[in-house]
Protein backbone atom coordinates (compact mmCIF):
# COMPACT_ATOMS: atom_id res chain seq x y z
CA UNK A 1 0.00 0.00 0.00
CA UNK A 2 2.66 2.55 1.15
CA UNK A 3 4.45 1.76 -2.30
CA UNK A 4 1.69 2.63 -4.45
CA UNK A 5 1.21 5.90 -2.39
CA UNK A 6 4.97 6.75 -2.66
CA UNK A 7 4.63 6.21 -6.75
CA UNK A 8 1.18 8.43 -6.50
CA UNK A 9 3.05 10.93 -4.82
CA UNK A 10 6.23 11.12 -6.87
CA UNK A 11 3.75 11.30 -10.42
CA UNK A 12 2.35 14.08 -8.72
CA UNK A 13 5.44 15.86 -8.32
CA UNK A 14 6.34 14.90 -11.41
CA UNK A 15 3.16 16.73 -12.83
CA UNK A 16 3.30 19.82 -11.20
CA UNK A 17 7.02 20.37 -12.44
CA UNK A 18 5.99 20.15 -15.81
CA UNK A 19 3.52 22.37 -14.91
CA UNK A 20 6.09 25.20 -13.45
CA UNK A 21 8.23 24.44 -16.72
CA UNK A 22 5.39 24.76 -19.10
CA UNK A 23 5.61 28.65 -19.04
CA UNK A 24 6.30 30.44 -22.95
CA UNK A 25 9.83 29.91 -23.88
CA UNK A 26 10.50 31.64 -26.90
CA UNK A 27 13.29 33.36 -28.64
CA UNK A 28 14.18 37.32 -27.78
CA UNK A 29 15.66 39.95 -29.44
CA UNK A 30 16.07 43.63 -28.28
CA UNK A 31 13.92 47.13 -29.21
CA UNK A 32 15.70 50.02 -28.25
CA UNK A 33 14.03 53.29 -29.38
CA UNK A 34 15.32 57.12 -29.26
CA UNK A 35 13.44 60.46 -29.42
CA UNK A 36 14.67 62.91 -31.62
CA UNK A 37 12.68 66.40 -32.14
CA UNK A 38 12.80 68.95 -35.49
CA UNK A 39 13.88 72.84 -34.80
CA UNK A 40 10.72 74.76 -33.47
CA UNK A 41 9.98 78.80 -33.29
CA UNK A 42 8.81 77.84 -29.68
CA UNK A 43 11.56 78.65 -26.71
CA UNK A 44 10.97 75.07 -25.26
CA UNK A 45 8.72 71.78 -25.66
CA UNK A 46 8.72 69.76 -22.57
CA UNK A 47 6.81 66.30 -23.04
CA UNK A 48 6.56 64.29 -20.00
CA UNK A 49 6.19 60.14 -20.65
CA UNK A 50 5.32 57.88 -17.90
CA UNK A 51 4.85 54.48 -20.12
CA UNK A 52 5.81 53.37 -23.66
CA UNK A 53 4.50 50.17 -24.83
CA UNK A 54 4.65 47.86 -28.39
CA UNK A 55 1.99 45.60 -29.73
CA UNK A 56 2.37 42.30 -30.64
CA UNK A 57 0.83 40.60 -33.85
CA UNK A 58 0.67 37.36 -32.81
CA UNK A 59 2.86 34.36 -31.92
CA UNK A 60 0.79 33.19 -29.03
CA UNK A 61 1.30 36.50 -27.42
CA UNK A 62 -1.11 39.08 -28.78
CA UNK A 63 -1.34 42.46 -26.34
CA UNK A 64 0.80 45.74 -25.11
CA UNK A 65 4.37 44.89 -23.92
CA UNK A 66 5.52 47.68 -21.59
CA UNK A 67 8.94 48.76 -22.91
CA UNK A 68 9.31 51.50 -19.87
CA UNK A 69 7.60 52.70 -16.96
CA UNK A 70 9.76 55.34 -15.49
CA UNK A 71 8.07 58.82 -15.80
CA UNK A 72 10.55 61.15 -17.61
CA UNK A 73 10.48 64.32 -18.91
CA UNK A 74 12.18 65.90 -22.32
CA UNK A 75 12.83 69.15 -23.39
CA UNK A 76 12.16 68.50 -27.30
CA UNK A 77 14.12 71.02 -28.58
CA UNK A 78 17.53 69.86 -27.06
CA UNK A 79 16.79 66.70 -29.05
CA UNK A 80 18.04 68.09 -32.30
CA UNK A 81 21.13 68.14 -34.76
CA UNK A 82 22.12 64.57 -33.83
CA UNK A 83 21.21 64.64 -29.65
CA UNK A 84 18.63 61.89 -29.05
CA UNK A 85 17.32 60.45 -25.64
CA UNK A 86 16.83 56.73 -25.61
CA UNK A 87 12.82 56.38 -24.91
CA UNK A 88 12.79 53.08 -24.36
CA UNK A 89 15.37 49.41 -24.26
CA UNK A 90 13.77 46.28 -23.52
CA UNK A 91 14.02 42.62 -24.33
CA UNK A 92 11.23 41.00 -26.28
CA UNK A 93 9.98 37.84 -27.84
CA UNK A 94 11.26 37.47 -30.82
CA UNK A 95 7.78 38.06 -33.65
CA UNK A 96 6.09 41.30 -35.45
CA UNK A 97 5.14 43.83 -33.58
CA UNK A 98 2.56 46.45 -35.80
CA UNK A 99 1.85 49.38 -32.75
CA UNK A 100 3.62 51.98 -30.34
CA UNK A 101 2.26 53.52 -27.94
CA UNK A 102 3.38 56.45 -25.77
CA UNK A 103 1.25 57.49 -22.49
CA UNK A 104 1.96 60.81 -21.11
CA UNK A 105 2.07 62.59 -18.16
CA UNK A 106 0.70 65.65 -16.55
CA UNK A 107 3.92 67.73 -16.47
CA UNK A 108 3.36 69.09 -20.31
CA UNK A 109 3.99 72.83 -20.98
CA UNK A 110 5.38 75.38 -24.31
CA UNK A 111 7.80 78.23 -23.45
CA UNK A 112 7.14 80.66 -26.44
CA UNK A 113 8.17 84.18 -26.40
CA UNK A 114 9.41 84.07 -22.66
CA UNK A 115 6.61 82.75 -21.37
CA UNK A 116 5.17 79.31 -20.01
CA UNK A 117 2.09 77.58 -20.93
CA UNK A 118 0.06 74.46 -20.32
CA UNK A 119 0.37 71.53 -22.84
CA UNK A 120 -3.10 70.27 -23.36
CA UNK A 121 -3.12 66.74 -24.54
CA UNK A 122 -6.69 66.00 -25.90
CA UNK A 123 -9.17 63.49 -23.92
CA UNK A 124 -9.03 60.43 -26.81
CA UNK A 125 -4.96 60.42 -25.91
CA UNK A 126 -5.62 59.66 -22.52
CA UNK A 127 -5.22 56.39 -23.07
CA UNK A 128 -1.78 57.10 -24.99
CA UNK A 129 -0.72 58.17 -28.29
CA UNK A 130 -0.88 55.09 -30.67
CA UNK A 131 1.60 54.89 -33.67
CA UNK A 132 1.54 52.72 -36.61
CA UNK A 133 4.69 50.95 -37.42
CA UNK A 134 5.16 47.38 -38.49
CA UNK A 135 8.62 46.05 -36.98
CA UNK A 136 9.82 42.23 -36.41
CA UNK A 137 12.17 41.16 -33.38
CA UNK A 138 14.66 38.60 -34.92
CA UNK A 139 16.35 36.39 -32.17
CA UNK A 140 19.54 37.46 -30.46
CA UNK A 141 19.39 41.16 -32.68
CA UNK A 142 19.08 44.83 -31.60
CA UNK A 143 15.78 46.58 -33.22
CA UNK A 144 16.38 50.33 -33.42
CA UNK A 145 13.85 52.68 -34.14
CA UNK A 146 13.94 56.71 -34.05
CA UNK A 147 11.17 58.73 -33.33
CA UNK A 148 10.96 61.88 -34.96
CA UNK A 149 8.96 64.23 -33.54
CA UNK A 150 7.47 67.24 -35.37
CA UNK A 151 7.18 70.16 -32.93
CA UNK A 152 5.69 72.85 -35.25
CA UNK A 153 3.27 70.45 -36.79
CA UNK A 154 1.97 68.70 -33.35
CA UNK A 155 1.52 71.97 -31.28
CA UNK A 156 -1.45 74.15 -31.94
CA UNK A 157 -2.50 77.72 -30.88
CA UNK A 158 -6.36 77.95 -30.45
CA UNK A 159 -8.51 80.65 -30.93
CA UNK A 160 -8.45 80.86 -26.82
CA UNK A 161 -4.50 81.09 -26.30
CA UNK A 162 -4.55 77.00 -25.35
CA UNK A 163 -1.87 75.52 -26.77
CA UNK A 164 -2.90 71.89 -27.65
CA UNK A 165 -1.07 68.33 -28.58
CA UNK A 166 -1.69 66.59 -31.87
CA UNK A 167 1.57 64.64 -32.10
CA UNK A 168 3.41 64.64 -35.63
CA UNK A 169 6.20 61.80 -35.79
CA UNK A 170 7.78 60.22 -38.53
CA UNK A 171 9.39 56.84 -37.42
CA UNK A 172 12.62 54.96 -38.87
CA UNK A 173 14.94 52.06 -38.03
CA UNK A 174 17.99 53.00 -38.25
CA UNK A 175 19.14 50.06 -39.72
CA UNK A 176 17.36 51.16 -42.61
CA UNK A 177 18.72 54.78 -42.38
CA UNK A 178 21.82 57.21 -42.47
CA UNK A 179 22.01 61.12 -42.11
CA UNK A 180 23.62 64.29 -43.91
CA UNK A 181 26.02 66.76 -41.55
CA UNK A 182 28.03 69.78 -42.39
CA UNK A 183 28.32 73.48 -41.26
CA UNK A 184 26.94 76.70 -42.96
CA UNK A 185 28.72 80.16 -43.00
CA UNK A 186 28.45 82.67 -41.36
CA UNK A 187 26.39 82.00 -38.33
CA UNK A 188 24.71 85.29 -38.81
CA UNK A 189 22.81 84.28 -41.72
CA UNK A 190 20.67 82.36 -39.48
CA UNK A 191 19.44 79.64 -41.90
CA UNK A 192 16.89 76.79 -42.06
CA UNK A 193 17.94 73.18 -43.62
CA UNK A 194 16.00 71.00 -45.08
CA UNK A 195 15.78 68.14 -47.04
CA UNK A 196 12.29 65.97 -48.41
CA UNK A 197 11.86 61.90 -47.97
CA UNK A 198 8.70 60.92 -49.62
CA UNK A 199 6.07 63.17 -48.34
CA UNK A 200 7.96 64.07 -45.28
CA UNK A 201 10.49 67.21 -45.01
CA UNK A 202 12.85 66.91 -42.40
CA UNK A 203 14.38 70.07 -40.99
CA UNK A 204 16.87 71.44 -38.72
CA UNK A 205 18.74 74.77 -37.71
CA UNK A 206 22.55 74.76 -37.34
CA UNK A 207 23.92 75.24 -33.85
CA UNK A 208 25.37 78.52 -32.50
CA UNK A 209 28.84 77.25 -34.67
CA UNK A 210 26.77 76.67 -38.15
CA UNK A 211 27.06 72.81 -38.07
CA UNK A 212 23.59 70.64 -38.27
CA UNK A 213 22.99 67.07 -38.89
CA UNK A 214 19.69 65.88 -40.43
CA UNK A 215 19.29 61.92 -38.83
CA UNK A 216 16.90 58.64 -39.76
CA UNK A 217 16.57 59.85 -43.93
CA UNK A 218 16.46 56.68 -45.95
CA UNK A 219 18.91 55.50 -48.20
CA UNK A 220 18.99 57.73 -51.55
CA UNK A 221 19.70 60.83 -52.97
CA UNK A 222 18.94 64.01 -51.54
CA UNK A 223 19.20 67.98 -52.25
CA UNK A 224 20.08 69.99 -48.83
CA UNK A 225 18.09 73.68 -49.13
CA UNK A 226 19.64 76.25 -47.55
CA UNK A 227 17.49 79.25 -46.68
CA UNK A 228 18.95 82.26 -45.17
CA UNK A 229 16.50 84.41 -42.77
CA UNK A 230 19.19 87.22 -43.23
CA UNK A 231 18.03 88.62 -46.88
CA UNK A 232 21.61 89.60 -47.50
CA UNK A 233 22.19 86.28 -48.10
CA UNK A 234 21.56 83.86 -50.86
CA UNK A 235 19.78 81.03 -51.25
CA UNK A 236 21.71 77.28 -51.53
CA UNK A 237 21.23 73.90 -53.00
CA UNK A 238 23.40 71.44 -52.17
CA UNK A 239 22.28 68.27 -55.12
CA UNK A 240 22.61 65.39 -55.54
CA UNK A 241 24.03 63.99 -51.69
CA UNK A 242 23.81 60.67 -51.33
CA UNK A 243 23.04 58.55 -48.33
CA UNK A 244 24.09 54.90 -47.48
CA UNK A 245 22.25 53.00 -44.71
CA UNK A 246 24.83 53.09 -41.38
CA UNK A 247 26.78 56.12 -42.24
CA UNK A 248 26.49 60.11 -42.01
CA UNK A 249 27.76 61.80 -44.75
CA UNK A 250 29.34 64.96 -44.14
CA UNK A 251 29.23 67.56 -47.15
CA UNK A 252 31.57 69.88 -45.25
CA UNK A 253 31.67 73.72 -45.22
CA UNK A 254 29.39 75.55 -46.84
CA UNK A 255 29.89 79.09 -47.30
CA UNK A 256 26.58 81.70 -48.04
CA UNK A 257 27.23 84.14 -50.47
CA UNK A 258 25.86 87.46 -50.20
CA UNK A 259 23.26 89.56 -52.35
Amino acid sequence: MYKYLLIAAIFLIGMVGCENSSEPTGEFGTLKMYLVDLPSSFDSVVVSVKQVEVHSAGNGNSGWYVINDSLRSFDLLQLINGASAVLGDSVLLAGLYTQIRLVLGDSNYVVDSGTKHNLTVPSGMETGIKLNHSFTIEPNTLYELLLDFNVDKSIHITGTGEYKLDPVIRIMPLEISGSISGQVLPVEAQVTVFTTTGLDTVTTYPDHDGFFKMMALPEGTYDVKIFPENVSYKDTVISNINVTIGFDNDIGLIELSTN
